[in-house]
């Protein structure tokens, strides 16, 4: 099973979202082909809903914590309530990559 699947798994079990989009972004970055060490995870999910934005990063890193100490270098986080995601509708694009020679 592949890293972005394992993310998957793990995070629809804990957040019960009602959007999660994981995206593998290590193609933007100086790492071979095929890898994955790189993500953008979108996650809308009324496990936030009173949360500062530091304690929902802390829920996905602890659920993340076996693959953070491994395979993945570098995660962007943008979590939401349903509301926070009905207002904004979208996330940021991720800038390029701006190390590495790539």
């Amino acid at each position: 099973m592949s890293i972005e699947n394992d993310i998957i798994e793990k995070l629809q079990e804990i957040l019960k979202p009602e959007y999660l989009d994981v995206n593998n972004e290590s193609d933007m970055h100086n790492v071979p082909p095929g890898s994955e060490s790189h993500f953008k995870i979108i996650a809308v999910s009324n496990e936030f809903n009173g949360k500062m934005l530091i304690a929902r990063h802390r829920i996905i890193n602890k659920a993340l914590a076996e693959e953070l100490e491994g395979p993945v270098h570098a995660l962007a986080l943008h979590t939401m309530t349903p509301d926070e995601w009905a207002e904004k509708g979208s996330a940021p694009k991720s800038p390029p990559c701006m190390g590495g020679g790539k």
